[in-house]
């Protein structure tokens, strides 16, 4: 699982990962949670968005996590929704849901409390590419206010959903597995477990 520091007020705009998906001839999908929309709001504000991205889900509560998406139930109630492999689920399912060939997802605590043990800022993104079982997910260590929070989040989706597409444009065909994402070390420590149902862990 990869970590990364999001930078602050420096947002990587979506028109490039539109581009490289259209030149791919390829789909995007999201799944929302703590961002609440605004990742899909990133995507549509470039003109011709429509090409190329298939729609989104704020994936806000838990149960629809679980019912529209597919999230293992079991998981949820271990770990709760703040947690690298929901994030992988919700990345997938949102990708088969909405027949996209890529799949994203946010969750994570925005603030402004800690959320049963888990600190503001803790965030975990997931892009899921075509073809793989798993989503790759990636810890954003976030800092600031709700709105500073959502904001670096949009800002990591949109990065590694960019760097996992110019790393899948030099991929060998046929290869759909995890290892088509950069960063996939299929390491699997540091999960933090916790709930989202409260108002600060959105």
């Amino acid at each position: 699982m990869r970590r990364n520091r999001a930078e602050r007020g420096a947002p990587r705009p979506a028109a490039p990962v539109l581009d490289l998906l259209s030149a791919r001839g390829h789909t995007l999908a999201v799944a929302e949670s703590l961002t609440g929309g605004t990742l899909a709001a990133a995507l549509t504000a470039v003109p011709g968005a429509s090409a190329v991205f298939r729609g989104s889900v704020t994936a806000y509560a838990t149960e629809v996590k679980r019912d529209l998406l597919g999230v293992d139930a079991e998981l949820l109630a271990e770990r709760g929704a703040v947690d690298p492999e929901v994030a992988r689920q919700m990345a997938t399912g949102v990708r088969d849901l909405l027949g996209a060939e890529w799949g994203a997802a946010t969750t994570g605590v925005a603030g402004p409390d800690p959320q049963d043990g888990q600190p503001v800022g803790t965030v975990f993104l997931a892009v899921a590419p075509p073809g793989a079982r798993r989503a790759v997910a990636q810890r954003v260590e976030a800092s600031g206010d709700r709105e500073a929070i959502r904001a670096q989040t949009v800002a990591a989706a949109l990065a590694a959903l960019h760097e996992a597409l110019v790393e899948a444009a030099v991929t060998p065909p046929g290869r759909t597995d995890r290892s088509a994402v950069p960063g996939s070390s299929g390491n699997e420590e540091d999960a933090p477990t916790g709930q989202e149902n409260g108002p600060a862990a959105r």
